[in-house]
């Protein structure tokens, strides 16, 4: 469950970034991405472990609430899904090269 939070807020940070203060940026990367601790992240900038938890689960809600207004990573996520289906399709296919090479160039989109 922890790991699935994990990789979700990591997802939604990636997307969702750009819209964030630079100070809930910088929790959120150190806190996500560099697996510091809430101590860790209160003394780089000399708060309270408190404010520091605050702040994060603040940003969480936040990044949860764009989602479920823009929908970035749902739709991201049942963009791969098709991909692999049509890769699967694509292998039994007598057009395989051409799907493929078209699949790939579906996929740098993301």
């Amino acid at each position: 469950m922890i790991l699935e939070k994990t990789m979700r807020m990591n997802y939604l940070f990636d997307f969702y970034q750009s819209l964030l203060t630079p100070k809930q940026k910088s929790y959120m990367s150190y806190y996500y991405l560099d697996d510091y601790s809430l101590g860790e992240i209160a003394e780089e900038y000399n708060v309270s472990r408190q404010a520091v938890y605050d702040n994060i689960k603040r940003t969480e809600a936040m990044l949860e609430q764009y989602e479920q207004k823009l929908l970035l990573l749902q739709k991201f996520q049942e963009r791969s899904l098709l991909i692999e289906q049509l890769k699967s399709l694509a292998e039994a296919s007598d057009k395989k090269v051409q799907t493929l090479t078209l699949l790939e160039a579906l996929e740098k989109l993301d």
